[in-house]
């Protein structure tokens, strides 16, 4: 157990937590412009995409109106329905196709970076003119090839990998956050449950 905590803690201070710092900025300034953020993974990674979107379309910490965030996983019909007509290497890219416009965000989770259907959102986002940033594991990788930018944690375990990936999606909401509010996108909770601008 204490050697899992280690790894944990040494995977972390290796990796680029200024880089998704970065990202935070520049998706909060995409949003606050009317852009959306799509985020995609597999198994746990989907989960962890569908934790960030939720962040961000509810609240991290601090109250300010619900941000455009769309976890592609999510929408099970459509997934099934791609899946089944498609092939599952389209389910993200053709819902990409659907919904993203140039200046959205797409952010990828993979451990492997390697999963056929996340790279194929990637190289979707990049016909788009969507940006796209990929939370990877530590070896280089087709999802890192694929996308505008990549952070890697530096660790070959997938469970290390994923627990750092959530501390980055917490970092990367931090930090959306803290770019909203000298703008004002911030708010106090108002007696009825909605927040004030």
């Amino acid at each position: 157990m204490h050697a899992h905590l280690e790894e944990l803690r040494a995977a972390l201070e290796a990796t680029d937590t200024g880089r998704v710092e970065e990202w935070g900025r520049v998706a909060a300034a995409a949003l606050r412009s009317g852009h959306r953020l799509f985020a995609c993974g597999n198994g746990g990674s989907a989960a962890e995409a569908q934790h960030l979107t939720a962040e961000l379309t509810g609240r991290f910490e601090s109250e300010r109106r619900p941000l455009s965030a769309i976890a592609l996983h999510a929408e099970t019909s459509s997934v099934t329905a791609i899946a089944n007509d498609y092939g599952y290497r389209q389910v993200y890219a053709r819902q990409l196709r659907a919904h993203a416009r140039p200046g959205d965000i797409l952010v990828c989770l993979s451990t492997s970076g390697t999963s056929d259907n996340v790279i194929a959102a990637a190289l979707t986002a990049r016909e788009l003119g969507v940006t796209c940033w990929s939370l990877t594991g530590g070896a280089p990788s087709a999802l890192a090839a694929a996308s505008d930018e990549t952070v890697a944690v530096p660790t070959t375990r997938t469970s290390t990998v994923q627990e750092v990936h959530l501390a980055l999606v917490h970092l990367f909401c931090e930090a959306v956050d803290a770019a909203l509010a000298p703008v004002g996108l911030l708010a106090r909770t108002a007696g009825n449950g909605e927040a004030r601008a």
